[in-house]
């Protein structure tokens, strides 16, 4: 009996130290909606691709427009905007209902670490806006993003690294297929977030 509280003790002491040093309540919903905004934000951009008559998947390389950037340049952000306020409100639902705190200590160091490899990539990217280098716009985000979710690991869920390790993967490997981005986004934006919200809603709901 006293072995049976013994261990018990120990984890609750082991769960009472990872909420205090872990950010426990992203929401794989969050994951999900995410994903499906990502997949109709590149449905929506090939049509858009169409439009202007760029048949995207002819292998062809096409010359944008400024305006045409302009355009992709405003429904990413509103795809990135969608994407983090359902993340907040899915997670803030989650925080609430397991009567945690969703803003502290623990909460900030996780927005810094993840926001420095996102930063760094968001200013790499504006340089390959500026430079025209629009090829490898795509597979900068992947990577940098993965890059941001390993370092982000540190304060949050431990799952969340293998997300960042198929997002850098899939990154280095679209830099072989360039001109193919928007497939290749689609994957690690949508699909891959699509999976691993429902993984992690199964595993922690």
């Amino acid at each position: 009996m006293e072995t049976k509280n013994y261990h018990e003790d120990l984890s609750h002491i082991r769960s009472m130290m990872e909420r205090s040093s872990r950010f426990i309540s992203l929401s794989g919903l969050s994951g999900v909606v995410a994903g499906l905004t990502a997949i109709i934000g590149a449905i929506y951009v090939y049509f858009v691709f169409q439009r202007e008559g760029i048949s995207y998947f002819d292998g062809d390389r096409n010359i944008l427009g400024p305006a045409l950037v302009k355009e992709l340049v405003v429904i990413g952000i509103v795809i990135l905007v969608v994407a983090i306020l359902s993340g907040y409100i899915f997670t803030a639902h989650k925080s609430k209902k397991k009567g945690l705190k969703i803003w502290d200590a623990t909460t900030k160091r996780l927005l810094i670490t993840f926001a420095v490899p996102l930063i760094a990539g968001g200013v790499f990217c504006l340089a390959l806006l500026y430079h025209h280098l629009f090829v490898f716009i795509a597979p900068a985000t992947l990577i940098f993003y993965g890059l941001a979710l390993v370092s982000a690991e540190r304060y949050t869920l431990t799952d969340v690294k293998y997300l960042g390790y198929f997002e850098i993967v899939l990154g280095l490997i679209s830099l072989f297929f360039l001109g193919w981005g928007l497939v290749f986004w689609a994957i690690g934006f949508g699909i891959l977030h699509i999976i691993y919200g429902l993984i992690m809603h199964k595993k922690y709901k």
